[in-house]
């Protein structure tokens, strides 16, 4: 309390030079009358309103309501919305966390056994933006001694053949005209089969596998370093597209789920994601069904893996205000309650019954009535004031 009111007798100077402002909703206080002394406590008129006041310091009446300067109301911050109670969407509260979408994702996987090279200066690192296509690496084959003399041993018999079959060939060439065309054709042919195995085998013994970049994305987990040997299918790279990604959420009562709306949101650090309902699977996963969402494009950056909270929208209406988060707040006895601007300097404390609405909002369905003003930036500094 000490602490709220060396703020606000710090600010109070330069909030008198302001020529207008808005301490709640958007009325303008530019024209207000000279502040008199403040009331004293409980001190209401014949109508129940405060007397206009000119304490600068905020101070709570005998009936538990609050008495606040315009100026204090200022200095706060203080922002009000008129409650339109409505019939709104019921929404469902889910867990989820962010994944790549499976066509915006890829795995760069290992073919077969080998040794992770390079394909330039260096692997490519974490969050780097690559190109479909593009080679992120090389894999180098590893064969035991035994297996790498049996290819050798393969590769000289066939270079022998291949000796024999050029000799062929070319004896036949020297003969055209007295030897039939067929003959000559077919010393061809297996002269270039012959080619076609030598050069097969020397790429399994001397090739390196290119491991390209599925899709254009960026890198988002790595898991090999230079000169690391690698089983075959084990998973080297991931891609993701950041801007398509989507969200998995868990339902562990499958009646919950029918009836949802296409429309969702999930609250994250820095914003809110602005989901699509795709569908829900058919295969349960922790004892829950899978329902999956899509991120619309303009939405907050997140990673793929990270927690969120999804709020679904559903075909079901609950009547009651919708209001920002931040205009609700928890109470001592763990309750929830807002704040009612009652008049121009008094704030009443009213406890409500809300349930979550979407990613910002909540519908306070018990204790706000319709053209109530009720405070949605500052709620918790009054709720400080002692």
């Amino acid at each position: 309390m000490n602490t709220l009111k060396i703020v606000i007798a710090a600010g109070s100077a330069l909030l008198v030079l302001a020529n207008q402002a808005v301490a709640h909703g958007d009325e303008d206080h530019s024209a207000n009358p000279p502040a008199i002394a403040a009331p004293a406590a409980g001190a209401l008129s014949s109508t129940g309103s405060l007397a206009q006041a000119g304490t600068a310091a905020p101070q709570r009446l005998a009936d538990g309501s609050l008495f606040v300067p315009k100026s204090v109301q200022r200095q706060l911050g203080l922002r009000t919305r008129i409650a339109e109670v409505r019939d709104v969407p019921a929404s469902l509260e889910l867990a989820g966390k962010v994944v790549a979408n499976a066509n915006a994702g890829g795995l760069v996987q290992a073919g077969q056994a080998g040794r992770v090279e390079a394909a330039g200066p260096s692997l490519p690192v974490l969050g780097q933006v690559v190109r479909k296509g593009e080679v992120l690496a090389r894999l180098q084959p590893v064969i035991n001694s035994l297996e790498r003399g049996a290819s050798q041993s393969q590769l000289a018999e066939i270079d022998a053949q291949l000796a024999i079959a050029e000799r062929k060939v070319a004896r036949y060439a020297e003969l055209e005209g007295a030897v039939p065309q067929s003959v000559i054709d077919t010393a061809g042919l297996e002269r270039d089969a012959l080619r076609r195995r030598r050069g097969a085998l020397q790429g399994g013994l001397n090739g390196a596998e290119a491991l390209r970049a599925p899709i254009s994305g960026v890198i988002s987990a790595s898991h090999v370093v230079a000169g690391q040997v690698v089983d075959a299918k084990e998973v080297l790279f991931e891609v993701v597209d950041l801007s398509r990604l989507a969200v998995e959420a868990l339902a562990y009562d499958s009646a919950l789920t029918a009836g949802i709306a296409a429309k969702a949101s999930a609250a994250v650090p820095g914003g809110a994601l602005d989901l699509k309902y795709v569908g829900t699977g058919q295969q349960l996963r922790e004892q829950a069904q899978v329902l999956l969402f899509s991120v619309r494009p303009g939405s907050a950056a997140v990673a793929v893996g990270q927690p969120v909270t999804v709020h679904a929208s559903t075909t079901r209406s609950v009547q009651g205000a919708a209001l920002a988060r931040t205009a609700v707040i928890k109470t001592a006895s763990g309750g929830t309650a807002v704040w009612v601007h009652t008049d121009a300097e008094r704030f009443v404390q009213r406890t409500v019954t809300a349930a979550p609405l979407s990613a910002t909002e909540l519908v306070v369905t018990q204790g706000v009535s319709q053209g109530e003003r009720v405070v949605t930036d500052g709620a918790g500094l009054l709720a400080q004031v002692r």
